[in-house]
């Protein structure tokens, strides 16, 4: 990889996290992007320290248009040029589309593919300038699945990357669209959503699963699907009726 500076959105937990410390160890700058301050300063003086680095902290809540906003200006700074801009805030809700408040389901669009749009115009319109830089854009193997607004939310991201991996090939810019399923981390924690929600075996490791996806970004790849368990999903989703998948909507949800 040829990244000299990286943005990581949801830096400071779980994939975000791993992100960090994996591009940081491989001598990437970063700009850490997050809701909490005193976090993104904990994190940022770990990964000075660890790896010698330089680390940014840029708090913002990307389901806040203004906050959103002091990002997308960081990303499209040619002064300052981001080389890798990791898309990878989460937001999850635990209820069924009409138990949520409406206000929840903008919340959750609002991060998932308004933030994702905003951010990937930014680096996008710079890193065709310059013909160099790349994307991961952090989708879910439930892009694959009706899962409710939160499939349809990945729906776009992979749509999206596919589309924007072809289109910018050509002006040296790198669009990766990573898939995982179920992970250990606080994601699902925050949902208040338990570990036995979903058998064992569907679990991912953070550390792995990213190390996957930085691997298949250096080689290209359009999509990066960790774990045998989910590129069977997704292979077999392509040909069974949505109906007879319905079921799988309950994995994760208790």
């Amino acid at each position: 990889m040829t990244s000299s500076t990286a943005l990581v959105t949801g830096a400071t937990a779980g994939i975000g996290r791993s992100f960090a410390h994996q591009l940081a160890a491989s001598g990437h700058d970063l700009v850490l992007v997050a809701r909490d301050r005193a976090r993104l300063e904990h994190e940022a003086a770990e990964l000075r320290d660890r790896y010698g680095v330089a680390v940014e902290v840029l708090p913002a809540d990307l389901a806040y248009r203004e906050q959103l906003a002091t990002v997308e200006a960081r990303v499209a700074d040619r002064g300052r040029p981001v080389d890798l801009l990791v898309n990878n805030a989460g937001f999850g809700l635990k209820g069924r589309f009409l138990d949520n408040p409406v206000e929840a389901e903008q919340a959750m669009l609002d991060v998932l593919v308004t933030a994702v749009m905003r951010l990937s115009h930014a680096a996008l319109g710079a890193m065709a300038e310059r013909g160099h830089g790349g994307l991961v854009n952090v989708s879910s193997v439930a892009a694959f699945l009706p899962r409710g607004t939160y499939s349809a939310a990945k729906g776009w991201v992979n749509q999206f990357g596919e589309w924007a991996a072809a289109e910018y090939r050509p002006q040296g810019v790198v669009v990766t669209t990573l898939c995982p399923g179920f992970t250990r981390t606080e994601f699902h924690e925050r949902m208040d959503v338990g570990r036995d929600s979903a058998p064992e075996f569907l679990w991912l490791d953070a550390d792995a699963l990213v190390r996957q996806a930085l691997e298949d970004h250096a080689r290209g790849k359009v999509l990066s699907i960790p774990g045998v368990q989910y590129k069977a999903v997704a292979a077999v989703s392509r040909f069974v009726p949505l109906r007879l998948l319905q079921p799988l909507q309950a994995l994760g949800r208790r």
